[in-house]
């Protein structure tokens, strides 16, 4: 591995850190004041991928931030797997990235050349999205950490939210499952050497690919628009964002459905299903089950570890879409145009109690 350095084993010895209980967090957000500006067109209220903010009548601001401590041991591409989940965001709401900003954290006595190939790799990678890194902020800070802010631009007519998908609608799926019991194993040097790389392969992708495929398919739409939601799919696992999803938004109209997935219909990567049964599932997995909890259910034939790696926290992971069932054959034929391996995966139903039901 690059460096001759154990990354990962730094971020566990220095309690690696994660995301916030999304439990926790959701009660704080819950509590705070009502900002007022009528050109926020996407806020926090519904956990979207990216905030958007009208700048005029055909122009927007997407913006988002995520940094994370080290998953790999190769600080080059531990950079660039950062880099490529910061984008995803705006790739997820259907914006063009053109700005960001690093965010850096690093030990005082850390080797500097770690920093820089931390660095190099998400120069890289910004410099494959037409990106332009144009500064930053870093601290001393005893835990690793890197990341960006993102700021791309939108057309407000076209912006795709994580809410909105109809009873009808095919529920599409653009990368495998897997990555945060893989990324587990690697910490406790249990990861094998095809599932690691299958893994980074992945998480390094751009999803710029997947939502050129869905522009794609928006545009050639001669009805209504056929794409209804979409969110990349990260830390909240597949079915915490699906309950995002679902809820919908009906303070704005967007009434609440019920999902029903199929476990079998996903791919997941090389070891991951070996990874879940052998028990290399993070504090994150076991928040989001926590925090999903009676939303989502599962039938009797559902194994325990397919039930996990549906918890199982995503890094740079892929795009779940609700997409108009007469439009889900086009969508999967222009994401395989677009080198991306989709899979529908469920449907979209009028609300039931449970909220997700996985068979």
């Amino acid at each position: 591995m690059a460096a001759q350095v154990k990354l990962t084993a730094m971020a566990k010895a220095a309690g690696c850190a994660a995301k916030l209980n999304p439990a926790a967090l959701d009660a704080v957000l819950r509590k705070l004041p009502r900002q007022t500006d009528p050109n926020v067109l996407v806020g926090f209220d519904t956990n979207d991928d990216a905030g958007v903010y009208l700048l005029g009548e055909s122009l927007a601001l997407v913006q988002t931030v995520d940094f994370f401590t080290p998953i790999v041991d190769d600080p080059f591409l531990f950079g660039q797997i950062a880099a490529a989940n910061a984008l995803s965001d705006v790739y997820a709401m259907g914006g063009r990235p053109v700005s960001s900003l690093s965010i850096v954290g690093f030990p005082e006595k850390g080797d500097l050349g770690i920093l820089e190939q931390i660095i190099r790799g998400g120069l890289a990678k910004m410099n494959e999205a037409k990106c332009s890194v144009i500064g930053g902020h870093s601290i001393r800070n005893e835990d690793m950490l890197f990341g960006y802010a993102v700021t791309g631009l939108i057309d407000p007519d076209r912006v795709w939210r994580n809410v909105g998908a109809k009873p009808g609608d095919a529920l599409l799926f653009t990368k495998p499952l897997g990555t945060g019991v893989i990324t587990t194993a690697l910490k406790k040097d249990r990861a094998t050497p095809e599932s690691l790389a299958s893994a980074v392969t992945a998480m390094s992708a751009l999803n710029e690919s997947a939502a050129s495929a869905l522009r794609e398919v928006a545009q050639n739409a001669q009805a209504a628009k056929p794409i209804h939601a979409v969110t990349d799919v990260t830390g909240f696992s597949l079915l915490g964002h699906a309950r995002e999803m679902a809820l919908g938004d009906p303070a704005h109209g967007l009434e609440p459905v019920s999902f029903e997935i199929d476990h079998t219909a996903f791919s997941y990567f090389p070891g991951a299903v070996e990874a879940a049964r052998e028990g290399h599932l993070s504090g994150g997995l076991r928040n989001n089950r926590a925090f999903v909890g009676d939303c989502a259910t599962f039938e009797s034939g559902v194994p325990a570890e397919f039930q996990d790696l549906l918890f199982d926290p995503q890094t740079s992971g892929g795009f779940l879409v609700a997409i108009a069932d007469d439009h889900a054959d086009t969508a999967l034929g222009a994401f395989a145009r677009h080198g991306v391996a989709a899979r529908r995966v469920g449907r979209v139903i009028q609300k039931t109690a449970p909220l997700i039901r996985v068979r």
